[in-house]
Order: C-alpha cells, then structure tokens, then sequence
C-alpha cells in the first residue's frame, strides 16, 4: 500500500485540475434501432390475401363467370371443358344435356313462356292460339294440297300437269281470301277478350294466318284444345 503525505503533488494536481466531467456513454448500435414488439408477429412480408381469393385457390369458390359472347365461344368453352373431364364423365355430361333438350322442348311445346319464342309469348298469343285449334277453315288444307301439287308437277303428264298448275291458282287464291276473314275475326276476338292490348292488327292477323296453314300435328306449340271447344 503506497501513503501520500499531506500535500503532495499529486494532491495539488488534484486540486488545480478542473473537475471531470461525466461524460455521456457511447449509445450502442442497438438503441438506433427500434426494438420489435415479442408480443407482435414478425411480417410475411408480402399483404395477406383476401378470403375469398383463399377459398378460390383451394377450389371451394369458382370465380366471376361471363356469360360467353359468341357462339364460337360457347364452343370452345365447352370443348375446354370436355377436355378435363374423363370418358364416363363426358358420357355422364353428353345424357344430362340431352335430358335438358328435351325437357326445354316439352316445355316449349306444352306454351311455356319461358321457353317459346318471342312471337309465341304471353297471354294474348295464346288465346289467338286456342281460337285457330278450336275452329275448322279452308286455309286448314293449304299444306296438304300444295304438296300434292307438287308431287303432280313432277309426272311427265301435260294434261295432269296443267291441272295442277289450275288447281295452285285457285288454292292460291282461297287461302289469301279466308286469310283476310279469319285475320279480321281474330282480331276482333281478341279485342274483345283483351280491351286494353295493343297486340293487334296485321302482326295478330298474319300469327294466326300461319298457325292455320300448318297441320295440328306439326304446329308449335301444340294444340291444347279440340276443334269445337269453348275458350
């Protein structure tokens, strides 16, 4: 152990220094940079995807589907699709789509609106409809006649020949004349059925024209009355 007297120099260079100064520790590295939160989650780095893009990936929602603008379109979506599917799957696919056809065709024969064509909807077409199967015309044999015309235009018979040509005039010309009468009286019941329809004139008069010139057994949809019937 090393004594110092009272008053030595090094007591006086105690004295005559100026005191130290607290210097301020050097900050670490670390204090620059912010500490995490251990209660936080350290990021994926990337945004979490919506849910709905989840249940898509993993096949449980199927995305926006547009209905397809062509029919070129139609066909190879389908084609795209068919290509996927295995032989029993396909053979499975090909009978529903059958089974649909001809559902969509028995409903449209049976004069389901939603199913018919334009010109065959609604309640006014229909009744027009039921007044030509209830009521018996010439023009009913339009059909039947002018095909038989044809089947004599086609034997090498003058005579019979000129006979038939005589024969298409006068059909030609019963049809035009109990065409105008069977308009005008479908017209009428019409109006008198529906006060308040605009579905009239030459466009209800021609519909009913050509519904008679068919057959009962080829017109769509199908008769659902008997000649005769009260509607």
């Amino acid at each position: 152990m090393k004594l110092r007297a009272f008053g030595s120099r090094d007591d006086e260079t105690a004295k005559g220094s100026p005191a130290h100064e607290a210097r301020p520790e050097p900050a670490s590295a670390s204090a620059s940079v912010p500490t995490a939160d251990p209660r936080r989650p350290a990021g994926k780095g990337k945004p979490t995807p919506r849910r709905r893009d989840q249940e898509r990936a993993r096949g449980m929602r199927q995305g926006p589907v547009t209905a397809p603008v062509t029919r070129k379109e139609a066909r190879e979506r389908k084609k795209a699709a068919r290509a996927t599917m295995s032989k029993d799957e396909r053979r499975a696919a090909k009978a529903e789509e059958r089974a649909a056809r001809e559902e969509r065709r028995q409903l449209m024969m049976e004069g389901d609106d939603r199913y018919v064509l334009s010109r065959d909807r609604g309640e006014v077409r229909r009744f027009a409809r039921d007044w030509v199967d209830t009521h018996r015309r010439l023009i009913n044999w339009f059909m039947p006649l002018a095909l038989f015309v044809i089947v004599f235009q086609l034997i090498p018979n003058p005579a019979l020949m000129a006979y038939s040509q005589t024969l298409f005039l006068v059909l030609i010309v019963v049809v035009i004349v109990d065409g105008v009468f069977l308009g005008r009286t479908v017209n009428r019941a019409v109006r008198e059925r529906f006060p308040s329809t605009d579905d009239t004139g030459f466009g209800m008069g021609w519909y009913a024209v050509m519904r008679a010139t068919q057959p009962r057994m080829l017109r769509t949809p199908r008769p659902r009355v008997r000649p005769g019937d009260a509607i």
